[in-house]
């Protein structure tokens, strides 16, 4: 007959041996994949039927694909500090690309723009800073949310992610041509048929996966491709999009096209890790990228715009979510959702509990997870803030947009006019009704402002 001391000895290491599958159920691991100036078409699951995107195009068929997703911005930084904060970039007064002090505006222009961001402050409050104190995290890659050095891209050792509440993480450049001198990113390498070259920054964000064990993880894998340079150094993939694309191609859609397969080559790397380790079934996969298609490179169609714009070209984005046991394989959302929707989505999964209310712009997506028809959905509403000129490729002016339902508005600051338009039966933005639904504009124009206002935006003003 076992005594009561070795009944709670045998009860100790039953806890001791189940304590890893108990943390795995209560709090999954997390990664977050994020591609750089990824236009919402550019993936075969997307409609793209050139480019070879299978590890992408699998995660879509093994979990969820959102057909409305879009960035916080149509630029870099402030859709990044929105995805780590769950805060519009209006709200947090980021709203352009982070600017060392001093940087001058364009000159000439009608309306004076806000000062450029510099730094993301430290008071804001990370996803990693926000995790239960179970997780461990790690950030690879692109940052740009500081200028505290003079180096492009540099973390810096006091606004970077390491000081945001992130445990390891490393800026490597990898592959990418931000890596390389000019000479070399001009040249190809020696790379045999179905090679691509080694990515560092994988490599070590492979290894951080691998040094998890059985704690639970948040590996934010924030990738340079698809961003300019757009140079591939594999001969052999740039003859194959040759092919593809015919005579008439220009090298920047082929140098693209092969910039996007190699992208999708490294995000199988990490997603193969996850298979070899166990740890597929507990991990949530999200895939998404941080603004659209540069238009020098990217074809944004069927959507209008691009990168620096409001349109949808510029704001919508691929996102893909995989979460075995909990997302219906194969499944697709049409609800609208938007990047600051991922912090309160992964704070509350991870079972994290506030320790206070914190001001927030994202909604929890947890039910659409399990119920992609939205059913009971409430949100209706999203918008954004770009109160800046943007003279390269594009000639962006201050604008700021609203979609409410279906229908969407861009207002323009320097005319003080608006665009609407229907998305459900014209997603390109070719026909503008505001002419014909003048009263829907006066509400959709006062909702807008309303929203800015609630969130302390800034705004451009008149040059005197």
């Amino acid at each position: 007959m076992a005594t009561p001391g070795r009944n709670r000895y045998y009860l100790a290491l039953i806890c001791l041996f189940a304590l890893p599958s108990v943390l795995k159920a209560q709090h999954p691991n997390i990664l977050v994949i994020l591609a750089d100036d990824l236009g919402w078409a550019d993936l075969g699951c997307y409609g793209n039927r050139t480019v070879s995107t299978p590890h992408l195009d699998r995660l879509a068929g093994e979990g969820m694909l959102f057909t409305d997703a879009y960035a916080p911005a149509p630029i870099c930084s402030p859709s990044r500090a929105a995805f780590l904060t769950g805060k519009s970039p209006a709200r947090l007064q980021f709203e352009f690309v982070s600017k060392p002090s001093g940087s001058k505006a364009p000159n000439g222009t009608v309306l004076v723009q806000p000062p450029f961001p510099r730094d993301l402050p430290l008071k804001e409050v990370s996803l990693a800073e926000m995790l239960p104190p179970v997780y461990t995290s790690g950030f690879f890659g692109k940052w740009h949310l500081t200028q505290e050095n003079d180096r492009y891209l540099g973390w810096g050792d006091r606004f970077g992610p390491l000081q945001q509440g992130f445990d390891q993480g490393s800026e490597s450049r990898g592959s990418h041509p931000y890596g390389f001198g000019k000479a070399e990113q001009n040249t190809f390498g020696t790379y045999s048929e179905g090679e691509y070259p080694a990515d560092r920054l994988t490599e070590e964000a492979i290894a951080f996966l691998k040094s998890t064990g059985n704690r639970p993880f948040l590996l934010y894998y924030s990738m340079y491709y698809v961003h300019t340079p757009v140079r591939t150094r594999c001969k052999w993939l740039y003859e194959k999009y040759r092919r593809l694309f015919g005579p008439d191609a220009s090298g920047k859609q082929i140098h693209y096209a092969a910039f996007i397969e190699t992208m999708d080559v490294y995000v199988g790397q990490i997603l193969q890790v996850l298979e070899e380790t166990g740890q597929r079934e507990n991990t949530v996969v999200i895939f998404l990228s941080d603004n659209g298609g540069h238009p020098g490179y990217a074809d944004n169609g069927p959507l209008r715009g691009s990168k620096w714009t409001l349109y949808e070209g510029g704001v919508r984005v691929p996102m893909i979510v995989r979460w075995p046991k909990v997302i219906q394989p194969g499944s697709v959302c049409s609800i609208p959702v938007i990047g600051m929707d991922l912090f309160p989505t992964l704070v509350k999964l991870s079972g994290a509990v506030p320790a206070r209310p914190l001001k927030q712009d994202g909604v929890d997506l947890n039910p659409l997870f399990r119920n992609p028809a939205g059913t009971g959905w409430e949100r209706n509403t999203l918008y954004w803030h770009f109160p800046y000129y943007h003279p390269d490729f594009v000639n962006t002016k201050p604008q700021s947009a609203i979609r409410l339902g279906n229908h969407k508005l861009i207002y323009f600051y320097e005319e003080e006019r608006s665009e609407l338009y229907d998305l459900a039966t014209d997603p390109g933005e070719t026909q503008d009704l505001a002419l014909r639904m003048a009263g829907k504009v006066r509400r959709m124009e006062k909702n807008l402002l309303e929203e800015l206002r609630r969130v302390n935006a800034r705004f451009p003003v008149k040059n005197q």
